[in-house]
């Protein structure tokens, strides 16, 4: 779970690529016999066998997931899961296609694994079934909400004019999503220092940094006290402080319909010089370009951080959920070239979820049984798995009928699910809830999760939702627009974060920021930038 809202802003800004036909869309190389149902359970009642691919990330082999014995008695299809590792899956994943030795579904990838390039490449070959026709028909859950969220399907839609894989769906009526995983405050330190209100500036945020540093707010008479730091070099802190400089993201972005590249403005030189005085005065951790994701934990554990980056801070501070609540999520903040808050908004889709080969038996089959994902009943069933392992029914001392965690260590409740569930970790197929009306509790009368799930939510909604933009939408790439991208897309972001690491830390001085500018148009980055201003456009145009 810690991994899985980091990982968004790297799923995000993911392309596709229109390659050439080949094959006929829509069509398996081999079909079953297997008669398989409109509506209803089971989906085949003749056990129908598949397999399917996914990454691996969990301690539990997939046919011993209590969520994947269920649906296949609820269903009726029998898979045979092939698990690498999630950090070989790519690598196998591509082996397969190479080989031709692909699975009948591919599922969990995300685009990262099964980039939406991928996606409409091998579509276009025929490896990768199309899959509109077979949405219309078997997937009624899917469908209803395409139809009442049209916006939804030009992100999920080819150049082409074919779906190649299933979307997670985040709908503003049922979720809040991160764009990725937020940065806290250290409540103890607040409440040690008397701090009532967080910052709302960057000059704020400046003087509670340097209170943090001076005045010993972990109260063991040391300076030891690390003011700000990140896990993941600087990829949580540059996300939450670009946008007080007027930025959404380092990279592409889109403002008023204009595409630009932040790290070339005048906005980004500012967010540098903010940065570059923290580090120089202490107030940014010294390792936060070389330090593992271990030695970061052990600070946090430590109390020795003041403003940090977690999916949930009590994942970094090790606090138990109920006493992280005093640990405030970041607030948006502004400065003199941003005078209002703003903060970087989940596009609300994410594709390559669930995509059928050529090879599978079934296509029919398996959209019904992606389908069923996209119920409360399915998603639950997939998470949580059925009543008896990761949960059970119990009455609360009100006589009510409650979900309790079936484990004693309430700490572990998120790692044991992963025992269970077959979306741990995963960005699977359905549609995104915050919370549900019946939450698995610690125990009967132990309202818990309620309370941080409530915090969490709140907090998301009050900091986050109320000034969220859309970096850049999840669009479409021609293999020509893919191609010229390719040609320097590497090269620039990769000097992009040399020299941010280099202007922060005072390696390079900020005076030779313009002839940083110059080196990346130089190697390319206006015609960079027309590339994806011609694919927002043609992406702003679709219905």
């Amino acid at each position: 779970m810690k991994k899985k809202y980091v990982a968004i802003a790297s799923l995000l800004m993911a392309t596709t690529l229109l390659t050439a036909c080949g094959g006929e869309k829509g069509k398996a190389d081999t079909k079953s016999d297997v008669k398989v149902e409109k509506t209803g359970m089971p989906i085949v009642k003749e056990t129908l066998k598949m397999t399917m691919m996914a990454p691996g990330l969990g301690k539990t082999e997939w046919e011993d997931l209590a969520s994947a014995q269920a649906l296949e008695e609820l269903t009726g299809i029998d898979f045979d899961y092939v698990t690498p590792p999630e950090t070989d899956f790519k690598t196998k994943l591509n082996l397969a296609f190479a080989s031709d030795e692909l699975p009948d579904v591919i599922f969990g990838a995300g685009n990262q694994n099964l980039t939406n390039a991928q996606q409409a490449d091998y579509g276009s070959q025929g490896r990768l079934i199309a899959l509109e026709d077979l949405i219309d028909k078997y997937a009624p859950n899917l469908k209803a909400i395409l139809d009442k969220h049209p916006e939804f399907k030009k992100s999920i839609t080819a150049p082409d004019g074919h779906i190649y894989s299933l979307p997670r769906l985040y709908p503003e009526e049922t979720s809040n999503p991160l764009y990725i995983s937020p940065l806290w405050y250290n409540g103890d330190w607040l409440e040690k220092l008397g701090v009532k209100e967080l910052p709302k500036t960057t000059d704020d945020l400046y003087n509670l940094l340097v209170r943090f540093k001076n005045e010993d707010p972990n109260g063991n008479g040391k300076q030891d006290e690390i003011p700000m730091s990140d896990g993941n070099k600087l990829l949580l802190l540059r996300m939450w402080l670009m946008p007080a400089f007027g930025m959404k993201i380092q990279g592409i972005e889109e403002i008023d319909g204009k595409v630009r590249f932040a790290p070339a403005t005048e906005e980004y030189k500012e967010y540098l010089a903010f940065m570059n005085k923290c580090y120089t005065e202490g107030l940014l951790d010294k390792e936060v370009f070389s330090q593992s994701a271990d030695q970061y934990q052990g600070n946090t554990e430590t109390n020795k951080v003041g403003l940090f980056g977690a999916y949930a801070s009590y994942m970094s501070t090790g606090k138990n959920p109920d006493d992280a609540i005093t640990d405030p999520m970041f607030q948006q903040l502004t400065s003199d070239v941003q005078d209002t808050p703003l903060a970087p908004g989940h596009p609300r889709v994410s594709t390559g979820t669930f995509a059928i080969t050529n090879k599978c038996a079934s296509p029919e089959a398996a959209m019904r049984w992606a389908d069923y994902l996209y119920t409360d009943e399915g998603a639950a069933l997939m998470s949580q798995g059925p009543e008896g392992n990761w949960w059970k029914y119990e009455e609360n001392s009100d006589g009510e009928k409650v979900r309790v965690y079936t484990g004693e260590d309430k700490q572990k409740m998120e790692e044991d699910r992963g025992k269970v569930g077959m979306d741990y970790g995963l960005v699977t197929p359905g549609v995104a809830v915050d919370s549900s009306d019946d939450p698995v509790r610690a125990n009967a009368d132990d309202p818990l999760q309620t309370k941080w799930t409530k915090f969490y939510e709140n907090e998301i909604k009050e900091k986050v939702m109320s000034c969220a933009e859309v970096p850049f939408p999840v669009v479409y790439m021609t293999k020509d627009e893919i191609d010229k991208v390719a040609e320097n897309s590497t090269d620039i972001t990769t000097y992009v974060e040399q020299m941010e690491a280099k202007f922060i830390t005072g390696v390079e001085s900020l005076d030779k920021y313009d002839d940083y500018v110059k080196t990346l148009k130089d190697m390319g980055l206006d015609d960079y930038v027309k590339v994806y201003q011609e694919a927002y456009d043609r992406w702003e145009k679709a219905e």
